[in-house]
Formats: C-alpha cells, sequence, structure tokens
C-alpha cells in the first residue's frame, strides 16, 4: 500500500489574505515605470512585455529581466527534465487540454475573469491571445530554454504584465476591492493549477493516464515556473493530492456564474470553432469542453449543451476536430 501523503490545509483566512495580494517586488517595477514614463510609457512598456526583446531603456527593467537565472531552492533539475519531456510526448493532447479545459476553467472564476473581461483582450483578439500562451508555454517547456536564459527572461516578463494589468485595473477607478486585488495571489496560484494539475485530471479523463511520476514531473515543473512568476510558497502544492486539495478550496471560493466568464467562454469557442475544417463538426469544441470541464462548470460558463457529441468525444482522434498550426 502506498503511503499518503501529507498536505496542507488552505484556511479562509489564508486565502483571504492572499486574495488582496499582489506581487511587491513586481509592482514597485511597474510603479517606477509609471513614474518615469507616465501612462503612455506605461502603455508602450506593455506592448514591450509582449515582444521577445531583451533591452529596455529603463535600468530597473533590465536588471529584473536580464537577472541571473537561478532555481528556486525546491526545484530539483532532473524532474523538471522529466516534466518537460512528459510534455513533448504528449505535446498535441496537452494542446487540446489548455484549449478546451485549463482556459475555460480559469474564467469559472468569477472575480478572476473580471480582470480578463476588462483588458478586452482575449474576447477582442482571442487569436492572439491564445498563440501568446502557446509561445510562452512551448518555450518554457524546452530544456535549452532553461539553460540559454530565455525562460526565465520570459517567465519574469509576464510576472511583469500581471504587475502591469494590478496597476491598470486599479488605476482608473473602476475596480472594487471586494473581488480581490487584480491578478492576486490566488488567481494565479489557481490559473497555475489549471495549467499543471488541471491538465492532468484532463488527459486521466480522456483515457491517457500518465505514471505518476510523471504526473508529479509536470507539476514539479509548473511549481517552479509558478515561484519564478511571483506565486508565494504558500500556494505551490507540494504533490498531486496536495494540488487537488487547492484546486477545490479556489474553486469553492469563486466558482459562479459571471457575464464575464460566460463572454470569454463564448469568444474562445467561437475561435476554436474556425479551426475545425470539417462544418459537419462545429459543435464538436463545445462538446469536448462539456466532456472535459463537467456539466457543473460547463453550465456556469454557458457552454452549449451537444449530448450526441458528446458522448463520441472519447472516440474521435483530435486531428479530426482541429487542423494543425500552420
Amino acid at each position: 500500500m502506498k503511503p499518503i501523503k501529507p498536505t496542507r490545509s488552505f484556511s479562509n483566512e489564508l486565502m483571504d489574505r492572499l486574495r488582496q495580494t499582489g506581487d511587491e517586488v513586481a509592482d514597485n517595477i511597474i510603479l517606477q515605470v509609471f513614474q518615469q514614463t507616465e501612462m503612455a510609457g506605461l502603455r508602450d512598456f506593455f506592448k514591450w512585455l509582449n515582444t521577445n526583446e531583451t533591452e529596455y531603456p529603463l535600468a530597473i527593467v533590465n536588471d529584473f529581466v536580464n537577472q541571473k537565472p537561478e532555481l528556486p531552492d525546491f526545484a530539483d533539475w532532473k524532474v523538471m527534465q522529466k516534466g518537460m519531456n512528459f510534455f513533448q510526448e504528449n505535446q498535441e493532447r496537452i494542446g487540446i487540454m489548455l484549449a478546451c479545459l485549463a482556459l475555460p476553467y480559469c474564467y469559472a472564476g468569477a472575480d478572476g475573469a473580471r480582470v480578463l473581461a476588462k483588458s478586452q483582450r482575449i474576447q477582442n483578439d482571442t487569436l492572439k491571445r491564445l498563440e501568446e500562451t502557446g509561445e510562452f508555454i512551448f518555450t518554457v517547456m524546452q530544456e535549452k530554454n532553461w539553460q540559454n536564459g530565455i525562460a526565465f527572461r520570459k517567465i519574469l516578463k509576464v510576472r511583469l504584465m500581471h504587475a502591469a494589468i494590478r496597476f491598470f485595473s486599479e488605476y482608473h477607478g473602476s475596480w472594487d476591492n471586494t473581488w480581490g486585488k487584480p491578478v492576486n495571489q490566488e488567481d494565479m496560484a489557481g490559473t497555475n493549477g489549471a495549467f499543471s494539475y488541471i491538465v492532468i485530471r484532463g488527459l486521466r479523463k480522456s483515457g491517457k493516464t500518465p505514471a505518476e511520476s510523471e504526473e508529479e514531473a509536470y507539476l514539479h515543473l509548473w511549481n517552479v515556473i509558478s515561484n519564478i512568476m511571483g506565486v508565494e510558497k504558500a500556494l505551490i502544492p507540494n504533490n498531486l493530492r496536495e494540488a487537488f486539495t487547492l484546486d477545490k478550496v479556489i474553486a469553492k471560493r469563486q466558482f459562479r456564474p459571471s457575464e464575464e466568464g460566460r463572454l470569454l467562454t463564448k469568444a474562445l469557442l467561437q475561435t476554436l470553432e474556425s479551426f475545425v475544417p470539417n462544418p459537419l463538426l462545429k459543435s464538436f469544441p463545445a462538446a469536448q469542453m462539456r466532456f472535459l470541464l463537467g456539466d457543473e462548470v460547463a453550465d456556469l460558463l454557458g457552454i452549449p449543451a451537444v449530448p450526441f457529441e458528446s458522448k463520441l468525444i472519447p472516440f474521435i482522434p483530435n486531428q479530426l476536430l482541429f487542423k494543425p498550426a500552420e
């Protein structure tokens, strides 16, 4: 019999505190960029964060983005390599999990979805946002990019992007603090959990059950990414059992119907449908989402019910549903 792995509890008191917590290091950099360049300069800086450029005119930004790459003290390079190998071997399946499960799963968090909806980047340019997410994941899932520092810079730029979104959201005065701080610790932990543990759960449900050592390695890799991205250790799960516990706590606290969540999901669904070359299969992305998410989450996101197609999803190869990227 396998020993039961220990798990921390995540109290509402802890989660309430971290819901009002951002990222002091990154937030301070954004404040200094604003003080030196004003709002127009900060908007230009945000655009720079979406590029692959590594040099910026302000030293405080360069020093942060180009700092000497150092893994967190808990990181195990061999386990990280195993996690990257797992991704490479299951790239197509994981891509489907990210698009049809992880992203809409994030939209189910009503208050977190408000930030995404307010920026209007996702619903107005969903394809570009998907491409950016895909580029980020592909970058951090390659061993060479950890060795040459590219993965670190990519993660640190996303960390600054989160801080910039926090600043923009609060600066205009339309943000209600009862929703929590924009892009707060709880929401960041939930997002990274969706990209790691929830993806693993989706693979299991779709019939591709990885070995436990592969699952733990993939989770460990994302834990390292989360730490570099500024997520506090209190919300980084030590193992799969703890990831399960944390996910349940966040879902219970945050999942509920919202107009923002439905709008984001609708935009995502329409984009995925555009990838389906066969007109007869246009309803299958919705069926895939509903199959992976389950009816309860799918209902609160307004995903259409397509019972017949849902029954066929486990038997249809993904390559028949989605044309490969050109």
